[in-house]
C-alpha cells in the first residue's frame, strides 16, 4: 500500500459522480504554428500507412520532427512521442527506429500530470495500474489518477469510471460519464452509447449514435453499419428486429455497405480523421445518397484559424 500522491482523492465508486470535465479547458490556450505544422505532418506521415508499410528513412522521419515539436513545447507531440516510447516505432528490423522505453513514456506522463493535463493522469493512472515505468502497481492510486483525469475531462478516465459504476449497478452513474466522453465527441462511448440504444430497441437512435460515432472516428462504428447494411440487420437479429428494422427504411444497400466499408479502411488506417461531412455524402435513410468520389469527401476540411488543441 502507498499514500495517494498530494493533490488525488482516493476514487470510492459510491461517492458522487465527479464534474463532467473537458480536456480542451484544461490544456494551453495558445499553440506555436510552426511547432504545430512540424508535428502534424509527422503524424500525417506517421496515419498515412499502417505502421509496417512505413520505410526506415519515413520513420526516422517521423521521430525526428515528433522529438523536435515535443522539445520545443507541443503537448499534442509529447503525448505522441510518450506512445511510441510506449509502443515502438517501426514493427518490423527493417523499419525499426526506436524500442518500447516505459521509463520515459511515464516520465512525459509525469510532466503532463504535473501541468493539469487530463492525458497525463490518465495515463499516470495506466501505469499504476499495471505497474510500469517505475510507477509502483497500486490499485487505489490509479483509480485517483483516473478519477482526477475524468474530472478535467478525459474521455478515457470517463469511460474507466463507467465501468467501475457499472460494476457495481450504478447505472445512472454509468450513462453519465458516457455521456462526458460522448459529448466531447469520442468514439468508444459512441458505440457504446449505440449498443446500449440497440439494447432497448431503439433503433433510430442506435443508428443515429453510430453516425455520430463515425464522424468522431471510430472504426466500430463503421463496422456496424457495414454490416447492417450487408443484409439489412444485424446478424443475430431476430424477426422482431429485422421488422422493426425494416419499419423504419432500414434494408439491405450494396452502395451504402461499400461507402461505410472505404471509410472502415481508411479508419484502420488513420483513426484521426475526422469525417464531419458524413451526412452530406452517406445520410441514414429514407435519405438518397448522392454521389461521392470517395472518402475525401467526408473528411472535415482543415481550419483556416490559428492551431488549438
Amino acid at each position: 500500500m502507498h499514500a495517494i500522491p498530494q493533490g488525488l482523492t482516493r476514487f470510492n465508486v459510491t461517492d458522487p459522480i465527479p464534474h463532467c470535465g473537458r480536456w480542451k479547458e484544461n490544456m494551453p490556450a495558445t499553440r506555436d504554428p510552426e511547432v504545430y505544422r512540424l508535428y502534424i505532418q509527422a503524424r500525417k506521415l506517421w496515419r498515412s500507412k499502417i505502421e509496417w508499410e512505413l520505410s526506415r528513412t519515413e520513420a526516422q522521419q517521423i521521430l525526428a520532427d515528433v522529438e523536435l515539436a515535443s522539445k520545443k513545447g507541443d503537448w499534442g507531440a509529447r503525448a505522441l512521442l510518450a506512445y511510441f516510447y510506449r509502443s515502438g516505432l517501426g514493427p518490423l528490423s527493417s523499419n525499426k527506429v526506436l524500442d518500447q522505453d516505459a521509463d520515459k513514456t511515464v516520465a512525459i506522463a509525469r510532466e503532463a500530470a504535473a501541468a493539469g493535463q487530463p492525458w497525463g493522469l490518465y495515463d499516470l493512472g495506466v501505469a499504476h495500474e499495471h505497474g510500469y515505468g517505475g510507477a509502483a502497481k497500486d490499485l487505489e492510486i490509479a483509480w485517483a489518477y483516473y478519477l482526477k483525469a475524468a474530472r478535467l475531462g478525459s474521455p478515457d478516465a470517463q469511460l474507466a469510471l463507467a465501468d467501475a459504476y457499472s460494476e457495481a449497478g450504478r447505472s445512472d452513474a454509468e450513462d453519465a460519464m458516457v455521456q462526458c466522453a460522448y459529448q466531447q465527441g469520442h468514439g468508444a462511448a459512441a458505440y457504446r452509447l449505440a449498443i446500449d440504444a440497440k439494447v432497448r430497441k431503439q433503433y433510430r437512435e442506435a443508428l443515429a449514435t453510430y453516425q455520430a460515432g463515425i464522424t468522431f472516428g471510430d472504426k466500430d462504428c463503421a463496422d456496424a453499419l457495414f454490416l447492417l447494411f450487408s443484409r439489412g440487420y444485424w446478424t443475430g437479429a431476430s424477426s422482431k428486429e429485422r421488422e422493426a428494422l425494416s419499419a423504419i427504411g432500414i434494408a439491405a444497400d450494396p452502395e451504402r455497405k461499400a461507402r461505410y466499408d472505404a471509410i472502415s479502411n481508411a479508419l484502420q488506417i488513420n483513426p484521426d480523421l475526422k469525417l464531419g461531412r458524413l451526412d452530406e455524402f452517406l445520410p441514414l435513410p429514407p435519405a438518397k445518397l448522392p454521389e461521392w468520389r470517395g472518402v475525401s469527401d467526408v473528411v472535415t476540411p482543415e481550419s483556416d484559424g490559428p492551431p488549438t488543441y
